[in-house]
């Protein structure tokens, strides 16, 4: 099964189970070891049961609360082949936070199980659905009905049955809320061939192979979770495996040996522990890993390499971008390229069918290679706009073009490198000061751990005299911030450049979200905390 168009995400969720029949599709650390066709047989059961005494009609929205495991799964397939609209909920975030989200989407109820949500200890107004009660509702019909048409039905008749043939390219599959790193989380509008797009030319930039086995560990309520680890596996021949939260390594080792998986993506966070944690055989089968969502220091990527024997490689996406928009491919799967495929120090070169650019922040206008400006994306995996935020769909989208809001260089090869965040700059004294400039320099300086952990973070907070304040978040350092801040000077970073020695706070951890990315309102709110009388 050729990666050839991206086919809509259901009809070719159906096509990916038929090809790959009594083979092993999806997997969890809970045992449970579908074959393709129990995956497809199981989703057109459930699918029946929502239908008969869960979902009516005109609900076409559905909240759906479940880590990623085989069921996390089979519900969202359940849902897509209902033609449904599924939100994963964010289960990181705070109740009221939840339920404002579910609002905004008109999502009445949640799916859900019982083992979640005493897990979670979440108490949500949106009314529950527990998955665990339809079990005892099923019937000897039900299972024939959905076992008939997963497994002897022809594909165009299961189709048809399910009203696939009526579902267009601009139709909605998903709206993903922002994980509000920087603010209130924005509900980001997904089409089905925005995420089809996305799936198909990720698979043919990398190179997957039907014998691929993918170590999914992310959330589907993230975006690279729902499109990467969730409907990569749905829509293609390699296979699944499942553990409900990235943060428990030793599972997570075990689940990768036991299965041989060859491909992971995470973040840098998430790398990090499992140096710290998992044994070197557990990962050995491990041929490709895709780190994202955050920036892959060389130093973590060094210490990933000496312990598991391979090298860890950056991408770049955004949720409004489906999110995958580029990566550097590794050596084992270059297939044969007369160019570079691999820059380390960037985020490798946009996606076949993808177009990048970099911008003038004050006029405007397209600036030429190696020039720093910022960063816009256009393809077909630019999103239908935020939900009921017209303005703020307009302020980013503009003749196809998506502003990222990050800052980059795009080099002679098409490489892109990422130089930090619009939204990470303050003004002092009249100049744009960088924070991600500032942070790298400072984690040069104070080193890492054998594990690469990072260390700091910096911030801002107002400032009565310079209108904003530089501040340094970090965890223990071996050096004091009178030595780090003349370190700084001596590498010649501008005088408006350095924090202050009385702007250094030291606390236990760095605040991460649930994604795995460093939690910059939490960082910011930490050093409120401490110069809020000062600001």
């Amino acid at each position: 099964m050729a990666a050839t168009e991206p086919l809509l995400l259901p009809r070719a969720f159906i096509r990916c189970c038929r090809h790959t029949g009594a083979k092993s599709k999806i997997a969890d650390s809970s045992g449970a070891d579908l074959s393709g066709d129990e995956t497809l047989i199981r989703s057109l059961i459930l699918r029946r049961l929502l239908r008969k005494h869960v979902l009516v009609d005109d609900e076409t929205n559905v909240g759906v609360l479940m880590p990623p495991t085989t069921g996390g799964f089979l519900v969202n397939m359940a849902l897509a082949l209902d033609r449904r609209v599924v939100t994963n909920v964010n289960y990181t975030l705070s109740a009221e936070t939840i339920d404002e989200c579910l609002k905004r989407a008109g999502i009445r109820q949640i799916l859900t199980s019982q083992r979640v949500i005493e897990k979670l200890k979440l108490d949500l107004k949106t009314p529950l659905v527990m998955l665990e009660d339809l079990r005892a509702k099923v019937t000897w019909r039900d299972k024939a009905a959905g076992y008939l048409a997963g497994k002897w039905w022809p594909v165009q008749w299961l189709e048809r049955s399910l009203g696939l043939n009526h579902v267009a390219r601009d139709d909605l599959i998903t709206i993903i809320f922002t994980s509000g790193s920087e603010g209130v989380p924005k509900g980001v509008m997904l089409s089905h061939y925005n995420i089809a797009a996305d799936v198909w030319a990720a698979i043919e930039g990398i190179h997957l192979r039907e014998t691929d086995v993918l170590l999914g560990i992310l959330p589907f309520f993230h975006s690279y979770g729902y499109t990467v680890t969730m409907w990569m596996v749905a829509a293609f021949g390699l296979k699944g495996v499942y553990h409900y939260s990235p943060l428990e390594p030793a599972q997570i080792g075990k689940l990768c040996e036991k299965h041989h998986a060859t491909i992971l993506a995470a973040t840098p966070t998430f790398l990090r522990s499992y140096i710290k944690r998992v044994e070197p055989e557990r990962f050995r089968s491990l041929d490709v890993v895709v780190a994202g969502a955050e920036k892959l220091r060389r130093d973590l990527a060094d210490a990933f390499e000496a312990r598991f024997g391979v090298r860890p490689v950056e991408g770049y996406g955004a949720t409004e971008l489906s999110p995958f928009v580029s990566v550097n491919v590794p050596p084992s799967r270059n297939k044969g390229a007369t160019g570079p495929t691999l820059k380390e120090g960037t985020v490798g070169r946009p996606l076949t069918g993808f177009e990048a650019r970099v911008i003038d922040t004050a006029t405007g206008k397209p600036l030429p290679t190696l020039s720093q400006g910022m960063l816009q994306i256009k393809g077909p995996i630019v999103m239908k706009g935020y939900l009921d935020e017209p303005e703020k769909t307009a302020s980013v989208l503009r003749d196809g073009w998506y502003t990222t809001g990050d800052l980059a260089v795009i080099d002679e090869d098409g490489f892109i490198e990422i130089q930090g965040r619009e939204s990470r700059f303050s003004k002092i004294g009249g100049e744009m000061v960088p924070h991600g400039l500032i942070e790298a320099r400072l984690s040069e300086l104070v080193g890492g751990d054998d594990n690469g952990d990072l260390k700091l973070a910096v911030t801002a907070v107002p400032d009565v005299k310079k209108g904003e304040r530089l501040v340094v978040v970090h965890t223990s350092l071996d050096q004091s911030p009178e030595a780090l801040r003349r370190r700084l000077q001596e590498s010649g970073m501008p005088p408006l450049f350095l924090p202050a020695v009385d702007s250094f706070v030291q606390v236990e951890s760095l605040p991460v979200l649930g994604s795995g990315k460093l939690d910059l309102k939490g960082i910011r709110r930490i050093a409120l905390q401490r110069f809020g009388e000062d600001a």
